[in-house]
């Protein structure tokens, strides 16, 4: 199992936009991903889920990764943050 945290810098924080471009990239992988926040985990492949956390800028989120490319995926998943949100 892997795990990254991430502190939201966008502005608009998670909207459609980037919560399309999340789903999209975590569908290249096998693994169990999950997203969110202490009190609320989902499934990062579904948008309505994602887009559903309401995270804003400043907000940390909290993602799982659990199954055989996990290490790869919280890599890749790791880029992304960084370079859209």
């Amino acid at each position: 199992m892997a795990q990254i945290k991430y502190v939201i810098t966008d502005g608009l924080g998670i909207h459609a936009r980037p919560a399309g471009l999340l789903v999209k990239c975590c569908e290249d992988f096998s693994c169990d991903i999950k997203i969110g926040t202490p009190l609320k985990m989902v499934d990062a492949r579904r948008i309505m889920g994602v887009m559903g956390l309401g995270l804003k800028k400043g907000d940390e989120l909290t993602m799982t990764f659990e199954g055989a490319d996990a290490k790869e995926a919280s890599q890749a998943l790791t880029e992304f943050l960084k370079t859209n949100l």
